[in-house]
């Protein structure tokens, strides 16, 4: 039998904005003890340099996390031109200065050819594992090892604002994987210059919102009670662009119970028209998240089952 886990069966999702000076892993940490959670998770990691965004999965909240992770990012960031850094932020070692400051018009122009998908170089000091090892753990060590370019989609990047000749503001969208470091490192250079990220805050990450986010000050004051109020959100929070579909009762049990139930009497009762062989769906009774489950062969098979009655 295996061991009972410790804390309560709390589901849901926090949409927290993480203060800077804080990991997200310690931020977890904090929510889980506060809320008393059993099981917690998050839905992508933002610098402790960094703040914003960061969605924290309760419960089978938790089961979604890859939806939220895959879900479009939106970060507001600051360049400082003239160094390099080691960690391509403003924590690292200078390695490279210059005295070329780039124009509005140019950063202008050159912001453009960084949107779509490109390939992109993480920072030596990333989480990214080489050869089982994480990349910053090389990095500190003085280890020589290469970081191998990955394609990102980035779908837009404005210059927002220009403080002085030294520092940029930029507002960017993207998919999910790019590093803002990397960004801010490759814009600098295209410039003709060197440069790194001065600042950094992360406004969206898919459903979750900067307007909608509760601090974590504001979180510690609630205290237990944050169970019961507004900022516990609904476990298919972080599915917001997948289709639900309305079960009956009889469906929703066997569903529950892991079995597969016919697609046509369900999508007929639907409003989506356009579901089609391998999607994802949100199966629901009434506003209960049943599973989520793939449309295949004909029948809705669920892919995680929801227990929303215990955890």
């Amino acid at each position: 039998m295996g061991r009972r886990r410790k804390g309560d069966p709390v589901h849901g999702w926090i949409n927290l904005d993480k203060p800077k000076g804080v990991t997200s892993t310690q931020a977890v940490g904090r929510v889980k003890r506060l809320l008393n959670a059993a099981k917690v998770g998050h839905g992508g990691t933002l610098d402790p340099l960094a703040s914003g965004i960061l969605p924290i999965a309760l419960g089978e909240a938790t089961k979604t996390v890859s939806w939220a992770m895959d879900g479009e990012k939106e970060y507001v960031f600051t360049i400082e031109f003239g160094t390099a850094t080691a960690t391509d932020d403003r924590e690292g070692e200078v390695t490279a200065e210059s005295d070329v400051r780039p124009s509005d018009a140019q950063i202008s122009d050159v912001l453009p050819t960084f949107i779509g998908d490109i390939d992109q170089i993480p920072p030596r000091y990333s989480a990214i594992k080489i050869n089982g090892e994480r990349a910053y753990d090389r990095a500190r060590d003085g280890e020589d090892f290469e970081m191998k370019s990955r394609r990102v989609t980035i779908r837009d990047l404005v210059l927002e604002d220009r403080p002085d000749r030294d520092h940029a503001v930029v507002r960017c969208r993207s998919g999910k994987g790019v590093y803002v470091r990397s960004l801010a490192r490759d814009i600098s250079v295209a410039l003709g210059t060197v440069g790194h990220v001065a600042d950094l805050r992360r406004t969206a990450v898919g459903p979750f919102q900067e307007k909608d986010a509760i601090s974590l000050e504001n979180l510690e004051a609630l205290g237990h009670s944050a169970r019961d109020s507004g900022p516990l959100l609904p476990v298919e929070t972080a599915l917001d662009d997948i289709p639900a579909l309305a079960l009956t009762e009889a469906e929703a049990r066997r569903l529950t119970q892991g079995q597969a139930i016919p697609a046509l009497p369900v999508a007929s009762r639907s409003p989506f028209k356009n579901i089609s062989q391998g999607d994802m769906v949100s199966a629901m009774f009434g506003n209960r998240l049943v599973a989520l489950a793939e449309i295949k062969g004909g029948e809705i098979r669920p892919v995680r089952v929801m227990n929303l009655d215990g955890a």
